[in-house]
């Protein structure tokens, strides 16, 4: 420190400016560049849909991605005011209970949130494709968690059954 005020001294005498502008211009100089928000990006920790379910307290506010079997769209969860997503503006999806492989059952427990444009870009996807999506946990309403979804990828797809 005593460096430093030697230096803004010496400045000072050398610019003719008086030392208190100067130690003034420095430190709105500091405080700007030390104010700046990083553009740091945003970590997401990968987790088990069931674990989300089981804690969904621990994990509120908290950003996850998660790998797993698109079930289907839905309407579910939306519009409940205590959590409120607008049906204008989102549709939610189901995906399947990881932890049952003999049949599929849909894990409604988790309610997840998808911006409808994104949602109509995937407009095809069958029940078993692979799909992984990040986002944050911002409720547990119902004790259940409840998701938005930041970004959706298909992992992969399977042939659409055909049944008559």
């Amino acid at each position: 420190m005593k460096k430093f005020k030697g230096l803004i001294l010496t400045l000072a005498i050398i610019s003719g400016l008086s030392v208190c502008a100067m130690q003034e211009s420095l430190l709105v100089n500091v405080a700007n560049t030390t104010m700046q928000p990083s553009k740091q990006a945003v970590q997401y920790m990968a987790v088990n849909p069931l674990d989300i379910v089981a804690r969904p307290n621990f994990y509120m506010n908290k950003n996850v991605k998660i790998k797993a079997k698109f079930d289907k769209f839905s309407t579910l969860g939306l519009d409940y005011k205590p959590a409120m997503r607008s049906s204008e503006k989102y549709i939610s999806f189901l995906i399947q209970r990881p932890d049952v492989v003999d049949h599929n059952i849909p894990l409604s427990e988790l309610k997840i949130f998808l911006n409808r444009t994104e949602a109509e870009k995937h407009i095809d996807l069958n029940s078993g494709d692979v799909i992984e999506f990040t986002g944050k946990v911002f409720s547990n309403a119902l004790g259940d968690a409840w998701m938005d979804v930041d970004k959706f990828t298909v992992i992969s797809t399977k042939p659409k059954n055909e049944t008559k």
